[in-house]
């Protein structure tokens, strides 16, 4: 049985599968961070599982508690829109657990002053 504390990563999806390779080693990374933490890609469109799919399957796995990290760069429509209404949906369909709502990783000022370092990063 997984750990009660849940990390789903929610991404757009592609049709290419090359795609998903640095999502997925984003979750890796957190696993070896923190190995007691259950965590799962979850993706909007296009790719399987989509957010709740995977929300079931870590509840299914004795999470009480998901937070859902959004890898998107910016605050656009599907986060303004889309992403508060399926994790009302997953509220609902699990009452007993507590989902949580992390900004776009893109607004924080952390990637941002990665993503600066590395444009302006000779080579």
């Amino acid at each position: 049985m997984g750990g009660e504390r849940g990390i789903l990563l929610f991404a757009h999806g592609s049709r290419d599968v090359r795609w998903r390779e640095p999502v997925e080693a984003v979750a890796r990374r957190i696993c070896e961070r923190d190995p007691a933490a259950q965590v799962a890609c979850a993706y909007l469109e296009l790719v399987a599982p989509d957010l709740p799919t995977a929300a079931a399957q870590m509840v299914a796995g004795g999470a009480r508690s998901v937070r859902v990290v959004p890898l998107f760069l910016g605050m656009g429509k599907h986060l303004r829109e889309d992403l508060p209404l399926l994790l009302e949906q997953l509220r609902t369909a699990h009452p007993a657990v507590d989902f949580s709502l992390r900004k776009a990783v893109g607004e924080e000022p952390e990637l941002i002053d990665l993503m600066a370092r590395i444009a302006l990063a000779q080579g």
